[in-house]
């Protein structure tokens, strides 16, 4: 496909057109999860997100040409904190939540990215970065501890659009009486005796949460790569920290090149916020939706936009889901995908531009051939839908059905008497009772049936 890709570059404050370092090479770095607790609805949002820009990728450039890094932060604070509230190990915790992660990316049907390195796997190159930026004069050590001087780096701000003044008024920066400045942030930290640590020049200690991302993404994408991503929260302090101590080590001019940032979930228009006690596990869905389900959802609204998550936005997706699932015709893997059906996701990943490409298919498949219901499948499996057959789908469905089939059976038998004793109010509330469980009955030549609404 010759079409350019177009993105919302923040770094850049505006749409721009992709153009990869090396075609042949491209790499996309994306903050994965701290592993203290299980992933919230929030968490679901950029892992969608950058699983469909990771496939329109390899759709242009190849699957070979698409390296995508997502790490797993498995040594923080929070994560000591955690523990300790939770009484188990920190190594159990760790493994827990990774697990737990692991299986929310499978039911949200995201492919794995090319590599997932934990950050407690990469320790060395930490320290050695840190050394590197001692050597430069971009940090300094006082009391064991070791921190990024700001003040040397003069671009610092530059990704959030903001002065030093400004970035402190708005965050919650660590105070500590071991920093020359207060925008100065940790690279290396002491551990007590009953902290994870690592022997260091400085001390058995652990690594600051901003510079792992560095050392990852150096390790696997180099000095200076194509695409980071992750969620609005993140810009700062987090990334505009990754890019200071990054480009002071490295010496470049650039980190990432592209910055690209997904907007914030609201839960019925409120902040999502433990104090709200609004926040949703990916988890709690895994009995009650089908994956499929929370994947439309959440790219029902384009990625830089607020997404506001209520029961209606779901009922909604899972409407049209079954709608389509009425069209699924297993693609024999020769159909491809229309460059003007996918246009939309090339420019600037417009979920909600395809998914309307996806009705439009839809409307044709209803009427048409078996190839039309093909080609309507092949789209909505680009993005992460339909990829079930439809027995699996209606199985799902049907587990979670609030009636037993005995129960439907019985209900028939009432509406078939109430009907013979022309009580035609009665027959019509029962049908509506089970059209309200999820059962569609239907009769045809003096027969009654059933099957999933």
């Amino acid at each position: 496909m010759n079409k350019d890709i177009y993105l919302s570059n923040t770094l850049a404050g505006k749409k721009e057109i992709f153009k990869p370092i090396n075609e042949k090479k491209i790499g996309m770095y994306v903050c994965g999860p701290t592993v203290y607790d299980d992933p919230h609805i929030g968490n679901a949002r950029p892992l969608v997100i950058f699983d469909i820009l990771f496939k329109v990728l390899k759709c242009k450039y190849g699957k070979s040409s698409v390296t995508y890094v997502r790490n797993i932060t498995d040594i923080d604070d929070k994560i000591i904190e955690s523990s300790k509230q939770k009484k188990i190990s920190i190594n159990k915790l760790s493994e827990n939540i990774t697990k737990s992660f692991n299986q929310d990316c499978e039911y949200l049907k995201c492919e794995k990215p090319s590599f997932e390195p934990k950050a407690t796997e990469n320790i060395s190159l930490m320290i050695d970065m840190i050394n590197t930026l001692l050597k430069k004069g971009n940090a300094y050590e006082n009391n064991s501890n070791v921190y990024f001087d700001v003040s040397t780096f003069k671009d610092y701000g530059k990704l959030s659009n903001k002065n030093i003044d400004e970035l402190l008024a708005g965050a919650r920066v660590e105070v500590s009486k071991n920093k020359k400045n207060p925008e100065d942030f940790v690279l290396w930290k002491p551990s007590n005796d009953d902290e994870p640590g690592w022997n260091s020049p400085w001390g058995r200690g652990r690594p600051g949460w901003h510079l792992e991302c560095s050392a990852m993404s150096k390790k696997f994408l180099g000095d200076t790569f194509d695409i980071h991503g992750g969620g609005r929260d993140l810009i700062f302090p987090h990334h505009e920290n990754e890019i200071a101590q990054s480009r002071c080590a490295n010496g470049n001019k650039s980190f990432s090149n592209y910055w690209v940032h997904n907007g914030f979930i609201t839960i019925s228009n409120e902040k999502m916020a433990k104090s709200q006690g609004n926040v949703f596990k990916i988890k709690d869905f895994h009995s009650k939706y089908n994956g499929q389900v929370l994947r439309l959802a959440l790219i029902s609204t384009h990625y830089k936009q607020p997404l506001d998550w209520n029961d209606n936005l779901l009922i909604q997706s899972q409407k049209t889901l079954d709608k389509w699932y009425e069209c699924y015709k297993s693609p024999n893997g020769k159909v491809l995908i229309n460059e003007k059906d996918l246009s939309p996701l090339y420019d600037d990943l417009n979920t909600p531009g395809y998914i309307s490409n996806i009705h439009k298919l839809y409307d044709k498949a209803a009427k048409g051939s078996d190839n039309d219901k093909e080609i309507f499948t092949t789209a909505c499996n680009f993005i992460g839908l339909l990829i079930e057959p439809k027995s699996k789908w209606l199985e799902f469905k049907k587990s979670n059905l609030n009636i037993s089939e005995k129960e439907i059976l019985q209900k028939i038998k009432e509406r078939n008497i109430a009907r013979d004793n022309k009580n035609y109010e009665l027959a019509d509330k029962i049908r509506n009772e089970l059209l309200d469980k999820g059962v569609l009955i239907e009769d045809k030549d003096d027969k009654t049936t059933w099957k999933l609404k």
